[in-house]
């Protein structure tokens, strides 16, 4: 009964979709639709409607509430409008920038924003083409916009398109006004959305934007005097079809890098990405055509970015010559390590800085910050949580470097967003450096776990689509919440931190203690006794429910690097187990 009291409701919703505010093409869509069969794709697209999580707007491309189109992207720009008309009353103009990645329609639904902006009186600065997500904060910041979108899915599958929200700090939304958009938009009729605004009103920006942006990623490097030394070390870059294609290479150019290499076939621009089932540089399928051209060249360092660069991917030489992709927490150790390292050689240590990192990134990040003193944050999932402890002190500490575990890294403040064109150059310096002592990348790593203490991490992600999945994923963490497990690994459960209450339990003491954050999220994390840490939280942006493991492990020498790991990996596939997965 329940399901054809949806199924009622959400054919309702579609009929709304064939009238005449939508145009013809929309219509017939529907119509085919509520036509079919099967109405599970007819369910999937209206049974809601698409909502601001950590990412933004993103959903699959297609007719329907839970769709991204032009009505959806539409609704969403008239509500944002209506959002800055009520904020920013007392200006006497309100500015946005506009900008857009590589997939199908994201110029579409890019042109679209700027006409509906421009039609309810707001300055728009729209990119002339494609750009990268990070260069859309900074010019949010340099053109003294409240606010700014970019249309892009980041790393989903090519089917998907999403849209991003930022306020006038470069930073995506958070609360209050992430909930408070959402309740404008929602307060949006299709006949509310003033789809045609004057060209007066939309600026295009071009490549000064460009030079300025790269001028400011050039600060970013702190040992120039070694990349002369290494200037033509081989450096592999892939763009994976998407926006890094220009400013990336200019990137490293700019830090003083001349041997360059990229992958000619992921060089084109495709929403389609032709050479790739998944655009995402997390996957070693995506990196395979830049780890073979490093194997025939014995290349130094392979990078590459996902969609709108703001993700970057490190492939390295091994001990065997084998090239392996670095997980995100060890990208984000060797940036951790490299400017704390730098900063305190120069002197240029003031003792007001910090460091922010994720909660279910590597506790090894929390370990160097203590043993040298750099105070550091954890925020949730996200950098606009990095970007808001910015914000909050902006003026009081010094920023020096923020990331998380799914390949963002954001080495200087001046974006407010994970940042893959300032890394990648960044990383390219920190190569250099490592080859300066006589060290690959590898061996570099290995020396930051001989210092500080090794960890292996691993992630496992369990996918459920549609209405049904999305509450079999609660089902998941309703279950765990209920029912935690006594131990995992061998080692008796010590802490449990539920983000959804704010509550840290000791089941050893036992005491609770309050969790300090802001506001409460979907995430359970499990300590043991031991060390080991599990993060358990559904995505915001795609429908999967992710599992973070971390095991410890003992580390005297690189020549037991592998024993290490196999050990930590064995231990992992085990707590897998445990937990059913």
């Amino acid at each position: 009964m329940e399901n054809q009291e949806l199924l009622q409701e959400v054919r309702e919703k579609a009929k709304q979709w064939l009238s005449d505010t939508y145009d013809e093409n929309t219509r017939n869509e529907v119509q085919k639709l509520l036509e079919s069969e099967d109405s599970s794709e007819l369910i999937d697209s209206f049974y809601r409607s698409l909502e601001f999580g950590t990412g933004g707007l993103r959903g699959i491309m297609g007719v329907g509430t839970n769709r991204m189109n032009i009505y959806t992207v539409g609704a969403a720009t008239q509500g944002l409008s209506d959002y800055l008309k009520q904020n920013f009353a007392g200006l006497d103009e309100i500015k946005v920038a506009i900008g857009h990645d590589c997939r199908n329609n994201s110029r579409l639904f890019a042109e679209s924003s700027a006409k509906i902006f421009a039609a309810n009186g707001i300055k728009v600065y729209l990119f002339d083409d494609l750009r990268p997500t990070p260069e859309l904060s900074f010019a949010i910041r340099e053109l003294g916009c409240q606010s700014g979108i970019i249309l892009t899915a980041s790393h989903n599958p090519k089917e998907y398109n999403g849209y991003k929200a930022y306020w006038d700090d470069g930073s995506q939304i958070v609360a209050p006004h992430d909930v408070n958009i959402v309740n404008e938009v929602a307060k949006i009729k299709p006949e509310d959305i003033k789809f045609d605004g004057p060209d007066e009103l939309i600026e295009i920006l071009g490549d000064e934007m460009d030079q300025k942006f790269l001028e400011q990623v050039k600060t970013v490097s702190i040992s120039p005097d070694v990349v002369e030394k290494h200037k033509d070390i081989k450096i592999i870059y892939t763009p994976i079809h998407g926006t890094g294609v220009k400013l990336i290479p200019a990137a490293l150019r700019k830090f003083g890098f001349t041997n360059i290499i990229n992958i000619p076939e992921q060089d084109v621009v495709s929403g389609d990405f032709p050479t790739v089932v998944s655009p995402n540089p997390e996957e070693p399928a995506a990196m395979e055509m830049a780890t073979k051209k490093a194997a025939e060249i014995d290349a130094d360092v392979v990078m590459a970015s996902d969609p709108d660069s703001d993700r970057i991917g490190v492939a390295v030489k091994n001990d065997k010559g084998e090239y392996i992709i670095v997980n995100g927490n060890q990208t984000a150790l060797l940036f951790i390590y490299y400017i704390i390292t730098k900063m305190k050689e120069a002197g240029a240590m003031k003792g007001n800085e910090y460091i922010v990192k994720t909660i279910v990134t590597t506790e090894l990040i929390a370990e160097i910050a203590s043993k040298n003193s750099i105070e550091y944050f954890d925020v949730y999932t996200g950098f606009k949580f990095i970007a808001e402890i910015i914000r909050e002190l902006e003026g009081q500490k010094k920023y020096i470097g923020g990331g998380e575990e799914s390949f963002g890294f954001m080495p200087a403040d001046f974006v407010r967003d994970k940042d893959a064109v300032s890394s990648c150059a960044l990383m390219g310096e920190i190569t250099a450096w490592a080859i300066d002592q006589g060290k690959t990348l590898f061996e570099l790593l290995q020396d930051i776990y001989l210092e500080y203490g090794y960890s292996k991490e691993k992630m496992k992600y369990i996918v459920r689509k549609g209405k049904s999945g999305a509450e079999e994923i609660q089902q998941i963490m309703d279950n765990f919440r209920s029912n935690p497990p006594k131990e995992l690994g061998g080692s008796k459960l010590e802490w449990v931190k539920d983000y959804s209450t704010l509550v840290a339990k000791n089941l050893i003491s036992p005491k609770n203690v309050k969790i300090d954050q802001k506001i409460t999220s979907n995430v359970l994390q499990f300590f043991t006794e031991d060390g080991t840490k599990i993060s358990v939280r559904p995505s915001g942006t795609e429908p999967k429910i992710k599992f973070y493991f971390e095991v410890k492990g003992e580390l005297k020498s690189r020549a037991d690097f592998d024993a290490a790991e196999e050990k930590a990996e064995a231990k992992i596939d085990a707590i897998m187990e445990e937990l059913g997965l």
